[in-house]
């Protein structure tokens, strides 16, 4: 791949995925982008140095971290100013996300620098594709919190939203986290949890939090490595339509069509004119 060349002599920040395990699953794109750029910053240098030794890049890599992103941010637009490209990266997956590197990247954007994504692997979603729990609408929540009340009001939350939740755990918090996941959703609360994925002990287990946390007291080694929790939203609750309403409707909808008739019950019940119109529907089918 050639260079691009940027016709205003400006560089380009590119943020670019990872493999999460398996080194295979790097892009041909992110391999040339790793390769033609003047910069690498990289969340552990000594990592990422054994990604570019393994696929023989040799490329210039200076730290960027939680502790020193904010300080590094305005030295990495001026060397985007001067003409510099630089490669953005984590340890593992798709940088920003739970990780590294929203100070740059903002700062790039406040100030009209050029940031562009080279996309890849990413935990959260590689985790969620192969759960089994809907993916039409979900959230993704970062780590669970530090605090045992905070973990607990953390999962209700997640599980009041109606939608599935992502949420990433550390090796040493996860039975804690389970514990206080079963106190504030009960031990028959569904859940799905995976580690290490696309590596050799990649692991799914899909069950209740109860024989979660059974399937992990009996082999700790389970306990270890990279963990994504994912968690099923609440499920919606239909409005209960009341007998008087259902007789009003009734009495109504010979004179008038259905919808206007739903309209008037709605409104003098206190109901949902489009649940009251779908139950309406639904016994009609029926």
């Amino acid at each position: 791949m050639i260079k691009a060349q940027n016709t205003d002599k400006i560089g380009t920040l590119y943020v670019v995925a990872t493999p999460i395990g398996n080194l295979a699953d790097i892009s041909e794109r992110a391999l040339a982008t790793l390769s033609s750029v003047d910069l690498i910053a990289a969340e552990d240098t000594r990592h990422t140095g054994k990604l570019l030794s393994h696929f023989n890049i040799k490329a210039k890599t200076f730290a960027l971290h939680d502790h020193n992103e904010k300080q590094k941010a305005q030295q990495v637009i001026d060397w985007l100013n001067e003409g510099l490209d630089i490669a953005l990266v984590s340890d593992a997956g798709t940088p920003l996300i739970s990780d590294p590197g929203y100070a740059v990247v903002n700062l790039c954007r406040e100030q009209g620098a050029n940031v562009t994504p080279v996309p890849g692997a990413c935990a959260a979603i590689t985790a969620l594709s192969c759960s089994g729990l809907p993916t039409d609408r979900f959230q993704f929540i970062g780590f669970t919190p530090a605090k045992s009340h905070a973990r607990q009001q953390f999962f209700i939350e997640a599980f009041e939203s109606g939608i599935t939740s992502i949420m990433y755990e550390s090796t040493h918090r996860i039975m804690a986290s389970l514990n206080d996941l079963q106190t504030a959703l009960g031990a028959q609360q569904q859940v799905v949890f995976a580690k290490e994925l696309t590596k050799t002990y990649e692991t799914f287990f899909s069950g209740s939090v109860e024989q979660l946390i059974e399937f992990l007291t009996q082999d700790p080694q389970k306990q270890r490595g990279e963990l994504v929790l994912m968690l099923p939203g609440k499920a919606k609750q239909q409005q209960e339509i009341p007998a008087e309403a259902k007789r009003m409707l009734a009495l109504l909808e010979p004179q008038m069509p259905l919808k206007k008739a739903c309209g008037v019950v709605a409104e003098y019940f206190d109901l949902k004119k489009n649940a009251l119109y779908k139950a309406a529907i639904a016994e009609k089918d029926a």
